[in-house]
């Protein structure tokens, strides 16, 4: 057995853990490390501008691959900076490990410079977090961080380290680290591992958790017998690798599909069973589907405030069943008639072993009265060559061509992020990366770098609005640096889009504290040594894609859009979900 540091053997034992990337920020309570992780030479590691980025770009890269993303930080401030990323990564059930150096055992609690408890902080936003105490402790608690990170339902985990444990001796034998977890490879549809982390080939895996086969054959009965089914799928369909039977289970019993902003790429827009996205922008068909149905079956989603609206009038027709991993989901919002605790790789096949073949002919002529698109013309080509571009249009073109090349999108957050929801066509699971849960502002462009060195063979596009995108700008010279050849579109209105919706429609337009400048973003870009365009006219958008997707790396567009635009259907705040808005800015504003 080798004798080496802590900080030697944290390197080995990231490796063992198929870690090739992770993404951080050095200081002086993290310098063992990053000594030792030039000693050792693996794994790669990602300078990010700000820690909140190198966050963001673990959860990038674990959406896109189904690894585990790894960043890392010094005490104090570099560690307070992990915050915001490690909630969006908790919220949205993401796979990060965060690996914080911290103040030397014999300073802790005294106040130390750049001491900061940063495990007590995280309490509430990680799934569980680890102080080193001793160095021989350190490759046993990294084997069981990662196993936590990736189980159950995926979340961030932390490893604190005192910079005097780093140093300290470390016995480590890489041969004995787990095995099987170097193998994981990123999943693809109908692609799951087994407990190893080995490959199935496409094969369900055997079943390994207990599953209430009670539970799953009253689920079946009532949808055999319900008249008007729903099925809402969430995150977890795609975490699980479950996309293909979800669409085998849809097809046999003839049963609407509705996905959340989180389960877009679990269920394909084009789908003739698909009803689109529910809650505050979501479709008057999913909306509507959802407040006439008799049984509700969700499956891998919390059943979030913003797609429920106020849930004593939510579905208030329907027996509700709730599918999921984690028991503390379940009913913390909408109370289920039928509670179904398991991994969707073990419940979801059972389910569909019991569900019989159907025919819903009744239910689907009630549904097609209502537009299943976002917009009247949503997912058609637009109609108008010429004039200024709008925010509908240059969504509508960005999602074609992402949906056209297979790409990846990462949207930031705001009227934009609705918009490529609104009008994403047929993507496939960990194509639609965005934050859900938390809601965060910058996530975009540092998150997209993160999933565009986890899938170099994938084309990926950072969509942002002018207010996020200038949250985290600083990533462009990440981006450079290490040669990311993403795309970039920045949807530029001057506004803090969303807020200043709110304030027309909810506010008698008091635009407080929403308009917001910027710098000229095609001159920034260039700085940074990015090539740019601005376009401003319909009739300049497709040659400026054209040569974007053309680009030998990153290339940034400036999109200049109408300050006034918004994003329809809305259900307003406090609304049931039958209380949509459909009407245009002019009617809503009159």
């Amino acid at each position: 057995m080798n004798v080496m540091t802590a900080a030697e053997a944290l390197c080995h034992a990231l490796v063992a853990e198929g870690v090739d990337i992770v993404f951080g920020h050095p200081g002086g309570a993290i310098l063992p490390f990053y000594d030792a992780l030039y000693r050792v030479g693996a794994p790669r590691h990602v300078l990010m501008r700000h820690e909140q980025a190198a966050a963001h770009a673990a959860d990038g890269y674990a959406r896109a691959t189904g690894r585990v993303g790894v960043c890392i930080a010094t005490s104090g401030p570099g560690a307070t900076n992990l915050v915001t990323g490690l909630a969006t990564a908790h919220m949205d059930s993401v796979p990060v490990v965060a690996i914080t150096g911290q103040v030397a055992s014999t300073l802790r609690g005294q106040d130390a410079f750049q001491e900061t408890d940063i495990l007590g902080i995280t309490i509430p936003i990680t799934k569980h977090g680890f102080l080193v105490e001793r160095p021989e402790d350190l490759p046993d608690i990294v084997r069981e961080a990662f196993r936590i990170a990736r189980s159950g339902r995926p979340g961030p985990v932390l490893i604190d380290i005192p910079k005097d444990v780093q140093n300290g001796p470390c016995p480590y034998e890489p041969a004995a680290a787990s095995a099987g977890a170097a193998k994981i490879l990123p999943w693809r549809p109908a692609h799951h591992t087994n407990g190893a982390g080995a490959s199935t080939n496409g094969k369900r895996p055997a079943v390994r958790t207990h599953i209430d086969l009670a539970a799953l054959d009253a689920a079946a009965k009532l949808i055999n017998e319900a008249e008007r089914p729903v099925i809402m799928v969430g995150r977890g369909v795609v975490v699980a690798g479950m996309a293909e039977t979800l669409r085998e289970l849809a097809e046999r019993a003839d049963l609407p599909v509705v996905t959340t902003l989180l389960g877009l790429d679990a269920f394909p827009a084009t789908h003739p069973l698909a009803l689109g996205m529910p809650g505050m922008h979501g479709t008057v068909r999913a909306c509507r589907a959802i407040q006439r149905a008799d049984v509700v079956l969700g499956l891998g989603l919390r059943f979030d405030d913003r797609v429920t609206g106020p849930t004593a009038r939510f579905a208030p027709g329907a027996t509700i069943i709730h599918a999921d991993i984690d028991p503390a989901s379940i009913g913390r919002t909408v109370r289920p008639s039928l509670r179904i605790v398991g991994d969707l790789r073990d419940t979801l096949p059972a389910l569909l072993e019991r569900i019989a073949p159907a025919d819903r002919a009744e239910w689907w002529a009630e549904l097609r009265e209502w537009p299943r698109e976002a917009a009247p013309g949503a997912g058609e080509v637009a109609a108008r060559a010429s004039g200024p571009l709008t925010a509908r249009e240059a969504a509508r073109a960005l999602a074609a061509r992402i949906a056209a090349s297979g790409g990846i999108v990462v949207t930031d957050v705001g009227q934009h992020q609705m918009l490529i929801a609104q009008e994403l066509r047929d993507a496939t699971p960990g194509s639609h990366l965005t934050s859900g849960g938390l809601g965060t502002m910058g996530y975009a462009l540092p998150a997209a770098l993160g999933a565009a060195l986890g899938r170099p063979d994938r084309r990926v596009w950072a969509v942002a609005g002018d207010g996020g995108f200038q949250m985290t700008l600083q990533e462009l010279a990440t981006v450079v640096q290490e040669r990311v050849p993403i795309r970039i579109a920045v949807l530029n209105n001057g506004y803090l889009g969303m807020v200043r919706q709110w304030q027309e429609l909810f506010y008698e337009r008091r635009y407080s504290a929403s308009a917001i400048t910027g710098p000229d973003f095609t001159m920034l870009a260039r700085a940074y040594g990015i090539p740019a365009r601005r376009v401003s006219q319909m009739d300049e958008l497709e040659d400026a894609l054209d040569w974007a997707e053309g680009a030998n790396g990153p290339a940034l567009l400036d999109l200049r859009l109408p300050a006034e635009e918004n994003v329809f259907p809305m259900v307003p705040p406090g609304a049931a979900l039958d209380e949509i808005i459909t009407a245009s800015n002019a009617e809503v504003a009159a």
